[in-house]
């Protein structure tokens, strides 16, 4: 297909772009294969260039013989378009929605992006699970790197090579695998350096409605225990949930069959659920009425917050059970795509300080939503204006993502990043020039051959300007685990990320660079400090009058 098929009206003059908060522009409208450009010939202005593929919907509105389009972003950005003749205004319209649709994966724009950038470290190769195992094996002999799943054909939403107890074969996984739903037998997602302790992830056993039983299975997650220790299974769903699942030949694991465990039942909501609160939360956000009664009712009715307290409650009690009980941990919802990897990557924000790290979040990312297969192109698929009815999307992501900015915002000397990076994250999993987010499991990424096709996200991310732009002013390494306060006065609304387009960001950009400018002279000072006291130093020893009393 030809993207020149899908453009009526490739150029329009005299268009008026209005965005909150900036300046009208008026510009040459242009419409290429991935994006929508505005440029102006006036002075100071920004081109506008926008990506298809991050647009979520349109309205067409007319008035007399000029239309305008309002394009509503996945980014949460609305801007109007005012467009002369009804004619272009239609055409342009329609292109939009056509070129914002495509449902071909090798047709989005990471395919046809070429950087301009000098790539001094290639993403694709900076997080792979060989060399993370490398990691694990200088802590501990008891782990092995499995490849069962070489194929894809054991669990095609499992990366190739997975970590497993060293005294379990592959035979033994492969007949574990067809006990879990979607092939998703348990495998390690982290080891805790402090006791030994570690957190798995899998799929929900099938056990149906007969009590289905695998004694591989109890093998497998047995083996991870220490002598005389019991083990904790945290199921993100409700045990009504739980039990109903049995009937469409799922279930959970029977006390009975798993004497050494105790079973947890959390409650974390997944897909339509999650969709129709991103929604509700950001109309509210876009609520111009001024009314505070109704602006706090709406940001209730959401109910986005209790959502993130769902989320955080079960990451500590997670975490609880390893470091404080020192007991290893289970984690599964149904298919251990959504909720599991919430819980896990969450669980490890709190107890280990290298996951705070610009890369160390980096490789939490790849390690437990990209290798572990969370469905990225269903999930980001509808943003919060979508006009189309929700499938399997759900703001899964953001989730994590808002948790974290509530991690960090309680301890915000402990995290090496700052708001912009986990904003930035949001993005690209939306809409990128990067091929990091495409597809939904390592299978569809190496059928996509995006390493050899794409450039990775991490590769712009690990430039010296741009760490220097994502990292956080105020972090001093800290090697402790963080308890983060989940009562519900100590979360709080996302500004940065929800209310970004609806306010200006001009004095909390001011005062954020007032706070690195005292930062900065403050090192100064110190630094002054640390030279004059070395002075001292040597004129005492040079002159032993001056240690006289």
């Amino acid at each position: 297909m030809e993207f020149a098929e899908l453009i009526k009206t490739p150029r329009v003059d005299g268009v008026v772009l209005h965005r909150p908060f900036m300046p009208t522009v008026e510009g040459t409208l242009c419409l290429t294969g991935h994006h929508l450009i505005l440029s102006s010939r006036q002075d100071n202005t920004e081109e506008l260039w926008l990506l298809h593929s991050n647009i979520d919907s349109i309205e067409k509105r007319f008035v007399g013989s000029v239309g305008s389009i309002i394009v509503k972003c996945k980014d949460l950005r609305v801007i109007q378009l005012d467009i002369p003749g009804m004619e272009e205004c239609l055409n342009i319209a329609s292109s939009i929605e056509a070129l914002s649709t495509l449902d071909s994966v090798s047709l989005m724009y990471p395919f046809f992006y070429r950087p301009m950038f000098e790539v001094i470290e290639d993403g694709w190769n900076s997080y792979l699970p060989q060399d993370a195992f490398k990691e694990l094996e200088s802590m501990t002999d008891e782990w092995r790197l499995s490849e069962v799943n070489k194929d894809f054909t054991v669990c095609r939403s499992y990366p190739p090579l997975v970590a497993v107890p060293k005294n379990i074969d592959d035979d033994t996984l492969k007949k574990v695998a067809a006990f879990r739903h979607g092939g998703r037998f348990p495998v390690l997602s982290y080891y805790h350096k402090k006791n030994g302790m570690v957190m798995m992830r899998a799929g929900q056993p099938l056990t149906g409605t007969n009590g289905r039983r695998c004694k591989e299975d109890e093998k497998l997650i047995n083996a991870t225990l220490r002598p005389g220790k019991r083990g904790y299974i945290i199921d993100t769903r409700t045990i009504s949930v739980a039990q109903q699942a049995k009937a469409r030949g799922g279930g959970f694991e029977s006390e009975g069959n798993y004497p050494q465990w105790r079973r947890i039942h959390k409650a974390i909501e997944r897909y339509n659920v999650l969709q129709e609160s991103l929604i509700k939360l950001v109309e509210a956000c876009n609520d111009q009425s001024h009314s505070m009664d109704r602006w706090l009712s709406k940001l209730e009715a959401s109910n986005w917050q209790t959502h993130i307290k769902e989320i955080l409650t079960t990451a500590c009690l997670a975490a609880q059970c390893i470091d404080r009980e020192g007991a290893s941990v289970l984690v599964h919802g149904t298919e251990g795509t959504d909720s599991t990897l919430q819980v896990n990557s969450l669980a490890q924000i709190i107890l280990d300080p290298g996951c705070r790290t610009i890369k160390g979040f980096q490789g939490l990312v790849e390690r437990e939503w990209l290798q572990a297969g969370h469905p990225f192109q269903q999930r980001c698929a509808q943003s919060a204006y979508s006009n189309s009815k929700p499938r399997q999307e759900a703001p899964a992501f953001l989730l994590f993502l808002d948790c974290v900015w509530q991690v960090l915002r309680q301890f915000p000397c402990s995290f090496e990043f700052n708001e912009s990076f986990l904003v930035l994250l949001f993005e690209h999993a939306y809409a990128s020039q990067f091929g990091t987010f495409l597809g939904s499991c390592a299978a569809d990424r190496a059928r996509l051959s995006l390493p050899e096709k794409t450039v990775s996200l991490w590769s712009w991310v690990n430039r010296p300007q741009e760490l220097e732009r994502l990292t956080n002013p105020l972090y001093e390494a800290n090697s402790l685990v963080i308890w983060p306060s989940v009562a519900p006065q100590s979360l709080l609304l996302w500004e940065g990320l929800f209310l970004r387009w609806n306010r200006s960001s001009k004095c909390l950009d001011e005062a954020y660079d007032e706070m690195v400018h005292i930062i900065e002279y403050n090192k100064e000072l110190q630094n002054k400090v640390n030279s004059l006291r070395r002075q001292l130093a040597q004129l005492e020893t040079e002159d032993p009058l001056l240690n006289r009393p």
